[in-house]
């Protein structure tokens, strides 16, 4: 039933089963929840007043546009505070919106509970609001006789650590994101909603976005109008530290290219070389030769280098909101395993912001989403990031055959694939936010959607280059899928059914069942997708010594023993114990410390020495673990050494891998 209907009818019965008297229940019968005590106006007495029903959102206008002002000058505080003037058409009931679904979340996570002082006001008259008992996301409003306008003020309490929410404010820096910090008018498409925003800025701050500056006066920025969609769609980084680079080679018009907004904790880690600069340039152009469109009037990248804001990667359809190390451009040969996050979010412009899962595509930002076709929004990404990562030069070979290893080894050892299919890790958002539980590799979760999706698509890929002899390739359906109507940016749904025809479209075969198969692999014989990985010519097998590739993708490798022993060391906790693997056969579980290894002082290099030397003999390896006041000593029958991921070449085959992962010429 929909949910306007639901609440009105709701209300009526709740009010006629009021009017009657209570009855007598005998203990045999079903338990019923007590009637609504009313006052004699058939008021439920819980609330000051009756609660009308939330507007279903109608593809109309809103009349007027909504003035918007934010203030994020308070940065000790770490407040940001948010003045609206909204017109309204006529009076009675209104219901104000807290966004809830938020877009590249695929999820309800509006931080509504950082909502705090609301209050409406009209002709200098205070409004009271009455949040809905079934969705805190909506305030209804009477707005009385004769106002034409309203007047919210509220408060965004953002955090000072990034344990709930990530943190937005820091004295150097501020990510404003409008769905964090707006409420508009229910009953209306998002896209027939009219804004016009402006920010109060820190004074001397500079400030990268997608929107049109229509003027600054001192530190108060004023925007162009526009729709909220698009608004929500473009976020801000503002900062005191701040350098705006063109990276467009393709010689459109300056306002139509693509920029790189840099900001830092501090001036130095703006120092980008212009020979890292060129890599993004190589990124943006191999862009093009993927898709042959843009989809975009201009492009931002939102580039903030700091360990003090929460870490992001975020898609937008003009912009992207990213963060990186501090000494990301400063110390570049540690940043190698970081460099594929901007392709990532770039590719989302075309896959998931241009073309667009149809379920996904909704009228506005309190109407839930569906994930069903995450493996694609996501997965495809994920898998086009990698690819442009290296063919830019952002990633170079080692590191990109480092990065595809990491992922075929994850998803080769993986249990969870025994009860839960990959197409149920789609809707893993919808359950808990990114939450990973305790047993990741026996839960399975959001990583899953994208990278075993990344395996299905070079399964796919590399299917086309075999049938075709190399004439045709997964390049061919993303041209043809993601790249037509060059120069249009109007959202478009897609459908299983418009992926599966569009590749049959490059090279026939039976698409559905090809991805089927793979999305719903399930139960002790399901394996995981690696049969494009040995078409491109590589096979998975591990090392007990890694190189300077893998070391720079696998930064935690000293203290990794998932191959091995079955868990990572972080400090001396055993942490994301692999579910079926030698710990988890011990009766080892997460949260024990290491103290000792074979009766020395434990550390990750005194346990990586032990498992060394206990290869290929009967030595023992024994490991004293505490957990509160306990200690057990736990003997591992375990002798195959240290094993680290890698991928190397199966002689005689075509390399097709090496033909993707190369750059585009034309």
């Amino acid at each position: 039933m929909p949910r306007t209907h639901l609440t009105a009818a709701c209300l009526a019965v709740l009010m006629t089963t009021a009017a009657a008297p209570a009855p007598v229940l005998a203990q045999s019968q079903t338990f019923r929840s007590t009637p609504v005590i009313t006052d004699a106006t058939q008021t439920p007495l819980a609330l000051p007043r009756a609660q009308p029903a939330i507007p279903a959102p109608q593809d109309k206008p809103y009349p007027g546009v909504i003035q918007y002002r934010a203030d994020i000058t308070d940065l000790d505080r770490r407040i940001i505070r948010v003045r609206q003037t909204i017109p309204v058409a006529a009076a009675g009931p209104l219901t104000l919106l807290y966004p809830k679904f938020l877009p590249g979340n695929h999820a309800a996570t509006g931080p509504i509970q950082l909502l705090s002082g609301l209050t409406v006001t009209a002709n200098g008259q205070r409004i009271e609001w009455l949040r809905d008992t079934l969705d805190p996301y909506a305030f209804h409003l009477d707005i009385p006789a004769g106002v034409t306008s309203i007047e919210v003020a509220f408060q965004q309490l953002t955090q000072p650590d990034s344990a709930n929410w990530r943190v937005l404010m820091t004295p150097a820096m501020v990510n404003l994101q409008w769905e964090k910090a707006i409420l508009y008018p229910a009953g209306y498409f998002s896209r027939q909603i009219q804004v016009a925003p402006s920010v109060v800025l820190p004074a001397g701050w500079k400030y990268g976005t997608a929107l049109t500056t229509a003027s600054q006066d001192g530190d108060v920025a004023t925007f162009a109008p526009t729709d909220l969609y698009t608004l929500i769609d473009s976020p801000i980084f503002a900062g005191a530290h701040y350098r705006r680079v063109d990276i467009d080679p393709s010689g459109a018009p300056s306002e139509s290219r693509v920029h790189l907004n840099i900001l830092a904790d501090e001036a130095k880690g703006l120092a980008a070389t212009d020979e890292q600069l060129k890599l993004f340039e190589n990124m943006v152009q191999q862009a093009d030769r993927l898709f042959g469109a843009r989809h975009f009037d201009h492009y931002e990248f939102l580039f903030a280098l700091t360990d003090q804001m929460g870490g992001i990667g975020l898609e937008h359809h003009r912009s992207s909101e990213n963060t990186g190390a501090p000494d990301f451009f400063t110390n570049w040969a540690k940043s190698a395993g970081d460099r594929g996050l901007l392709p990532h979010e770039y590719t989302h412009s075309w896959n998931g912001k241009f073309m667009r899962p149809a379920d996904e595509l909704t009228a506005n930002h309190n109407v839930p989403t569906q994930n069903t076709l995450l493996w694609v929004y996501e997965g495809q990404t994920e898998y086009w990031g990698d690819v442009l990562a290296a063919r830019a030069g952002l990633h170079s070979k080692g590191v990109a055959l480092a990065t595809l290893a990491n992922v075929a080894a994850f998803y080769d050892q993986q249990p969870g694939r025994q009860w839960r299919a990959l197409q149920d890790t789609n809707n893993h958002n919808l359950l808990g936010y990114r939450v990973t539980g305790q047993y990741p590799s026996w839960m399975r979760g959001t990583g899953d959607y994208y990278r075993e999706s990344l395996l299905v698509w070079l399964d796919a890929d590399t299917l086309i280059r075999e049938g075709t002899n190399g004439r045709r390739s997964l390049d061919d359906f993303a041209r043809g899928f993601f790249g037509h109507d060059d120069g249009q940016w109007a959202p478009q749904g897609y459908t299983f059914q418009d992926v599966a025809a569009a590749l049959n479209a490059v090279y026939p075969h039976d698409w559905a069942a090809f991805l089927r198969s793979r999305l719903d692999a399930v139960g002790p014989d399901a394996r995981a997708p690696l049969d494009g990985l040995a078409r491109a010519g590589w096979r998975l097998t591990y090392t007990d010594t890694p190189n300077a590739d893998e070391k720079a993708v696998q930064t935690g490798w000293a203290n990794d023993f998932q191959y091995s022993l079955g868990f990572t060391l972080s400090g001396d906790k055993l942490t994301n114990i692999r579910w079926g693997g030698p710990a988890f056969e011990q009766g080892v579980g997460a949260g024990w410390s290491l103290v000792a290894v074979n009766g020395k002082a434990a550390s990750a290099e005194v346990l990586r020495e032990a498992v060394t030397a206990a290869k290929g003999t009967d030595a023992p390896l024994d490991l004293l673990l505490k957990s509160g006041d306990r200690f057990r000593t736990v003997a591992f029958a375990y002798h195959d050494g240290l094993r680290y991921p890698r991928l190397e070449r199966i002689e005689g085959t075509p390399d097709r891998l090496s033909d993707i992962l190369a750059p585009r010429r034309r």
